[in-house]
C-alpha cells in the first residue's frame, strides 16, 4: 500500500494537505511510468491512497466541517458529490487496460478532476476548519483521521460517502478489499 505517513500528524489540515501533494507526485509517477509494471505500482499506490484518505475525510472531516464551518452543509454536500464521482471514475480506470493510451488520456482527466477537488477541500474546508478549531481539536482530528485510513477501504466503493455509510459499510468493504489486494499480489 502506498505510504500514506507525512511528517505533521499534529494538524488535521497539514497531514490532509501533505496527502493531497502525495497524491499529485503519485499521479506523475503514474503518467510518466516507462515501463507497465512500473505504471501498475504506481496506480496501486495512488488508488489506495486516494481510497483511504477520501474515506477518512468522509469520516471525521466532513462531518466536522458541516457543524463547525458556515455554510457547511452546502460545502461538503459539494465535495461529497464530487467525490462519489471520483470513485466511479477510480473504478472504471481500475478495469481499463494500464498500458494503453486511453487509460493515460482518462487518467490526466482524473488527475485534473482531483486537484480541482483538493484545491475546494483546501480552500473552502480546510483553510474555514483551522480558523474555527482549536490546536487540540485539529490534533485530535488528526489521530482521528490516522485511525480511520487505518481500517479505510483501499478501492473505491462508490454511494458510500457519508460518515453513517462509511462507519455501516466500511469495515466489511475494507476486510474484502485488503484481502483482494494480498491475493492479487500473490497471484503476480
Amino acid at each position: 500500500m502506498a505510504e500514506t505517513f507525512v511528517q505533521n500528524t499534529d494538524d488535521v489540515v497539514k497531514f490532509l494537505t501533505d496527502q493531497h501533494n502525495l497524491i499529485k507526485d503519485l499521479f506523475e509517477e503514474v503518467l510518466n511510468a516507462s515501463e507497465t509494471k512500473a505504471r501498475e505500482k504506481a496506480f496501486t499506490d495512488l488508488r489506495q491512497l486516494l481510497a483511504v484518505h477520501e474515506t477518512a475525510e468522509e469520516m471525521v472531516v466532513h462531518p466536522r466541517a458541516r457543524m463547525a464551518v458556515d455554510d457547511g452543509d452546502a460545502i461538503v454536500d459539494a465535495r461529497l458529490k464530487e467525490e462519489h464521482e471520483a470513485k466511479e471514475f477510480l473504478s472504471r480506470l481500475e478495469k481499463m487496460d494500464i498500458g494503453s493510451q486511453e487509460f493515460i488520456d482518462e487518467l490526466t482527466k482524473f488527475r485534473d478532476d482531483v486537484i480541482d477537488h483538493a484545491e475546494h477541500e483546501e480552500r473552502e474546508e480546510f483553510n474555514r476548519l483551522s480558523k474555527e478549531l482549536d490546536d487540540a481539536d485539529l490534533k485530535r482530528m488528526a489521530g482521528a483521521v490516522q485511525a480511520a485510513e487505518a481500517i479505510a477501504p483501499t478501492h473505491p466503493h462508490a454511494g458510500v460517502e457519508s460518515a453513517k455509510a462509511n462507519f455501516a459499510v466500511g469495515p466489511f468493504a475494507s476486510m474484502l478489499d485488503r484481502a483482494r489486494d494480498l491475493i492479487g499480489g500473490a497471484l503476480k
